[in-house]
């Protein structure tokens, strides 16, 4: 089960439970994978809703393997998001949320 006060999120694939959590080297990871612009850039985007699937897939990949996952951006494509795009946007915003709060937010 995620624990929300560590960051982490949790995210059905192909029926099964995982954790992610953005730790700073999947942050790392994550920078890398937009190639441009830089994580604030990227915090805006979400608040603004002007976020891509581009985004939201880099973000998940970053965060499943910051939760231990062993997979790729290929191998997300092919799995079954349990709620489907919108709870994959969604587990992508709040992983941006956790991973930004100052202690004692949200």
């Amino acid at each position: 089960m995620a624990n929300p006060y560590a960051g982490e999120v949790a995210i059905w694939l192909d029926g099964q439970c995982h954790t992610a959590k953005l730790t700073l080297g999947a942050l790392a990871e994550l920078e890398v994978a937009l190639e441009a612009g830089s994580l604030m850039d990227l915090v805006e985007r979400f608040e603004a809703r002007r976020f891509t699937t581009r985004d939201v897939l880099a973000l998940l990949v970053a965060g499943l393997r910051g939760g231990g996952w062993q997979g790729t951006a290929s191998d997300l494509r092919t799995v079954e998001i349990g709620g489907g795009l919108v709870e994959a946007a969604r587990v992508a915003a709040e992983l941006l949320a956790r991973a930004f709060a100052l202690p004692g937010e949200g």
